[in-house]
């Protein structure tokens, strides 16, 4: 087997070359093999942009997404009657999905490049180093929109005439894996777990009423709360142990829901199955109050740990998410301080498309609670304005409300006419 040469001559040689052809050689390898190993990191570290809606621009800064009407239908077609067709279709809009204005980044400087192309353990540890921190920042910025989609109001003048999607506030949730009540005891976080799986019965139900597909529904909770769902019905005295019956045990009695507790299911990319909808974990959930510029434009940083966010559940149609070009890698040797600088950037792009396909569950905290204006008022108690947001409607309509005021975000979903193109150079 005939191996390249590694000499250092061979691969300082104008290190640009790299990415321009037809040059061939040994001064192709580093950055076709690092990129190569850095996208799959990418790809394996990445949760959320699988999740939802995804497209590749090939060039361009916007993908507009077509928002479709409803058909009319004549029960009993007379003769004579003639048909004028549905104004609901007859002109086109779209919403506009657009790339932020700034790539994100993972970057790092080595003044050996050598051992960085002959040493294959120390230059894969940095390619997955530099996946791992571009896909844990554009899985930040997703999960950051789904929130925003499970607050935004649903078009002003929607030709489908569907209403605000639902919203679940619960007093259970501040114990949803101790995310709000840190002091949450085991029984607490199991009737929080349980009050989540029931939300997501009551989202596929609110999904099938609007007739929205029912297929790829996700349930999003933090791993503390997952594994609170993987434990439910596990004995936690002896007293309890003879009668317990696991309920993602795998056993039978369960309906066989999960698998046997000797599998851990400890990965971030493990996931569990309840009547449809997928329950996954990530530690980039939007439970926290992002400063500005934390991960990214401000349309990402918004307030959720003051909304009370403990979890998500969403349909994939609810977002959409951008790339340009997909991944690219750049590296440089700076002269001044004999070292060699690598870059791996993408041009990525957020935009809600179906708010009515994505919800949040809402704990209670001190910053979403007052006498009005707010998802809970002291007591506690759910405010009465929104205790029936769970099936959608008029007063979960008035809860996105709250959620919008509580993120501190303004509104930006809404339809535009073909013959506009809402990308504003600002």
């Amino acid at each position: 087997m005939a191996y390249p040469d590694l000499s250092a001559s061979a691969m300082r040689t104008d290190m640009t070359i790299g990415v321009a052809g037809p040059v061939v050689g040994a001064n192709k390898l580093w950055l076709s093999i690092f990129s190569g190993e850095t996208l799959a990191a990418y790809d394996q570290s990445n949760i959320f942009e699988q999740l939802v809606d995804h497209k590749v621009l090939s060039g361009g800064v916007a993908w507009e997404f077509p928002v479709t009407g409803t058909v009319s239908i004549v029960s009993a077609w007379n003769a004579g009657v003639e048909l004028s067709g549905n104004s609901s279709t007859t002109a086109s809009s779209t919403i506009a999905v657009k790339l932020d204005k700034r790539p994100i980044a993972a970057h790092f400087e080595i003044d050996n490049i050598d051992l960085m192309q002959s040493q294959w353990e120390f230059r894969a540890e940095l390619a997955r180093q530099a996946g791992l921190s571009l896909a844990n920042a554009r899985d930040k910025q997703i999960a950051a929109y789904i929130g925003r989609a499970a607050a935004e109001a649903p078009l002003a003048s929607d030709p489908r005439g569907i209403v605000a999607g639902p919203v679940f506030p619960s007093l259970l949730f501040k114990d949803l894996g101790a995310g709000i009540n840190t002091a949450a005891t085991g029984a607490e976080r199991s009737a929080a777990a349980l009050e989540a799986l029931r939300a997501a019965e009551d989202f596929v139900v609110w999904l099938q009423t609007i007739n929205a597909p029912t297929d790829g529904v996700f349930l999003a909770v933090t791993p503390r709360a997952f594994q609170d769902i993987r434990a439910l019905g596990v004995a936690r005295t002896q007293a309890t142990a003879q009668a317990s019956q696991p309920m993602f045990g795998g056993g039978d009695l369960a309906g066989g829901l999960g698998m046997g507790l000797s599998m851990g299911l400890n990965n971030l990319t493990d996931s569990l199955d309840y009547m449809g909808v997928k329950i996954i974990k990530s530690n980039h959930l939007p439970v926290a109050n992002y400063a500005a510029g934390a991960i990214g434009e401000a349309r990402y940083n918004l307030q959720f740990a003051d909304a009370g966010c403990v979890g998500l559940i969403f349909q994939k149609a609810c977002v959409a998410s951008l790339k340009l070009q997909g991944l690219k890698v750049d590296t440089v040797d700076d002269v001044r301080r004999n070292t060699t600088f690598t870059v791996a950037s993408a041009m990525n792009g957020t935009g809600v498309l179906r708010p009515e396909c994505a919800a949040m569950l809402v704990g209670d905290i001190a910053a979403n609670t007052a006498a009005s204006g707010k998802m809970f008022v002291t007591g506690p108690t759910v405010n009465t304005t929104v205790d029936a947001s769970w099936s959608g409607g008029t007063e979960a309509g008035v809860a996105r409300g709250y959620l919008r005021t509580s993120l501190v975000m303004t509104a930006e979903f809404g339809a535009t006419a073909s013959a506009a193109f809402p990308y504003l150079n600002t």
